[in-house]
């Protein structure tokens, strides 16, 4: 039990090369409006000067402290500590990552994947003027456009977990989100690039990604358009 009002306990995945994995667990009394993010740095700075983190703006704009805390995807900046139930708040690295140090995953295979998906603006020709684009055209892309590549969605998704070639739900959604552009002239690149078994073919619908998304995108919706898409593109041929 805690040993002091208000006290929690705080059992942190630890992990060095060579030795073997396990939970290490520090107490300490939350302040008010205290993230998860804050609680690491008070155990690193007063604690335990080994544990490792990764972590940038703070602001939950560059999902570099993205989480598995209390058995949700979080992002350690803007999850407030008093909104965990229980006294004890269990954090651990992203599921299905390799683990480098404690919380610090490889992002490496991650990163490569999103390369696949052209994550810029493709057009025919070169531009010197602005592309405009109207309210309702960018309207299509005010949600997906959050996305802050944490790798919530890819470590969440269950066929990530089986298939290292699936480009994944962060990678089909980025697919998407260019698609969507008027800016862009490479939909049928695009198209052409997820249109497989490793693309949006191998997505089971188990919404996984959506729900550990953290700025609140459906990667599982951007999955579907892309579907729609590619079956317009066919219809379309055939006439």
């Amino acid at each position: 039990m805690s040993e002091q009002p208000g006290q929690k306990i705080f059992s942190i995945y630890r992990f060095n090369p060579g030795q073997s994995a396990h939970y290490q667990e520090y107490r300490l009394t939350p302040d008010k409006g205290m993230s998860v993010l804050e609680a690491l740095f008070h155990i690193l700075e007063r604690q335990d000067p080994t544990l490792s983190f990764r972590y940038s703006c703070r602001g939950a704009v560059c999902g570099s402290c993205a989480m598995y805390i209390n058995g949700r995807h979080r992002l350690a900046c803007n999850t407030l500590v008093e909104s965990l139930k229980g006294e004890k708040v269990t954090i651990s690295p992203l599921p299905n990552l390799p683990v480098i140090k404690d919380l610090v995953v490889d992002m490496t295979s991650f990163y490569e994947k999103i390369e696949k998906a052209m994550p810029f603006l493709k057009t025919l020709e070169a531009r010197q003027a602005e592309i405009k684009q109207s309210p309702k055209d960018r309207e299509r892309l005010d949600i997906i456009t959050d996305c802050i590549l944490c790798a919530a969605c890819h470590s969440a998704c269950p066929v990530n977990w089986t298939s290292k070639s699936y480009l994944g739900p962060a990678v089909l959604n980025k697919a998407y989100r260019f698609i969507a552009d008027s800016r862009d002239d490479a939909g049928e690149e695009r198209l052409s690039l997820v249109d497989n078994e490793d693309g949006i073919w191998r997505c089971h619908g188990i919404f996984n990604c959506t729900e550990a998304c953290p700025k609140k995108i459906s990667p599982a919706d951007s999955i579907i358009q892309l579907r729609h898409s590619v079956f317009a593109g066919k219809k379309k041929s055939r006439k």
